[in-house]
């Protein structure tokens, strides 16, 4: 059989890259096998001069009566083309199906219109990613058994578990948050704990993640945690970039509140002490940084600004500043120039030590560990 041409490989690609058959290389040829068509279906990423590799398989969770938010979330993040991701990334982007207990059948979501699901239950289970988005009805209990059959499947053969909001309870019936400290809308913390004892709860962070089963807090949290995903897969860049798509924040701490109890009220930039305070510390990371510091920077006494900050923010001033030093630190991180030890101290920590413990926390990895992941050049 005659060898194909460059053109025809060529050609090749783009179908796959396209979701469709290649026209076959010239000359006779025997009709595609069913593993060849399955291949040929399956979408990859490519890069000329290496071996096509399989997209990163998402799946989410679509039910009868979903809150379409938490599903536009996780469509968003990982259901959008990223052209403007570039050479940024250095391993295979996302695929994402919208799986259902019933593939096919219309569900009617809130606000008075419905969806269709494509997938089912089996191509869930077999996801590298799982999100559950939200149950029908947490307060019922009601959680389908073959969610938690395919929950179960997909856990054990080793996929990353998520939810979303009222989502745990599905992870919990699963029995996948047994033992491990676990979040949810804070509406529901006490039911989920009451209802499953041996989970941890914790209703006063955005998401807690446990490397391969993470909970998040409701609906706006969900973003935190897609893009805590994203960070954890592909570097700070690749992360802040589909935030700045997304057009929020590219960093939320997930240990930060997820209710704060403050009026909304519009403030004159000027007369905002504490967002100047803020401001000045993202432009002094570098210096020693205390309370009494951020206190003077906003004209407050230290008392008054500890009780404004927090109850604004969620969070306390100097937690707030480790995370956008961790923040910071990323992007060197990510550069072959300077030592961890260097690091740390141009983003303000008074050691290696101390970056390295607040890195861990924050980040759940070390320092080292992140730059072997997602540096540029380095080894």
């Amino acid at each position: 059989m005659a060898e194909p041409t460059a053109e025809q490989i060529a050609g090749q690609i783009a179908g796959q890259i396209a979701g469709q058959s290649a026209e076959p290389p010239a000359g006779p040829t025997t009709g595609p096998s069913a593993e060849g068509r399955a291949a040929r279906s399956r979408p990859v990423a490519v890069t000329i001069g290496r071996r096509p590799e399989p997209v990163h398989d998402v799946a989410v969770y679509a039910f009868e009566g979903m809150a379409p938010f938490e599903l536009g979330v996780v469509v968003e993040v990982f259901g959008l083309a990223r052209p403007e991701l570039g050479g940024l990334l250095a391993a295979p982007w996302y695929g994402l199906k919208v799986c259902a207990d019933r593939p096919g059948a219309a569900l009617d979501a809130v606000g008075g219109f419905t969806l269709t699901a494509r997938h089912g239950l089996d191509d869930l289970a077999a996801a590298d990613t799982v999100v559950i988005p939200g149950v029908r009805n947490a307060f019922s209990g009601e959680v389908s058994p073959g969610l938690v059959e395919a929950l179960r499947t997909a856990h054990e053969r080793g996929a990353r578990i998520v939810s979303i909001c009222s989502g745990a309870f599905a992870l919990a019936a699963a029995g996948l948050l047994d033992d491990k400290e676990a979040t949810t809308h804070w509406r529901y913390a006490e039911l989920l704990q009451q209802r499953h004892p041996r989970v941890r709860v914790n209703p006063d962070v955005l998401y807690v993640d446990n490397g391969d089963v993470l909970t998040s807090a409701g609906s706006a949290a969900g973003i935190d945690l897609c893009l805590h995903l994203v960070r954890r897969d592909h570097g700070a860049k690749v992360a802040n970039s589909v935030a700045r798509r997304f057009v929020v924040a590219p960093h939320r701490d997930g240990g930060q509140a997820q209710f704060i109890e403050a009026a909304v009220r519009p403030v004159e930039e000027d007369e905002d002490g504490i967002a100047r305070s803020m401001q000045w510390a993202l432009d002094h990371l570098s210096d020693p940084l205390t309370v009494s510091v951020l206190a003077r920077a906003a004209r407050m006494s230290d008392r008054s600004y500890l009780r404004h900050f927090t109850a604004r923010n969620g969070t306390s001033p100097m937690r707030w500043v480790v995370t956008q030093r961790i923040a910071a630190s990323l992007a060197l991180l990510e550069a072959p120039e300077g030592s961890v030890e260097e690091i740390a101290a141009a983003v303000g920590f008074e050691s290696a030590a101390t970056f390295r413990h607040h890195f861990g926390r924050v980040m759940r990895t070390s320092p080292t560990a992140y730059r072997r992941s997602f540096g540029r050049g380095v080894a």
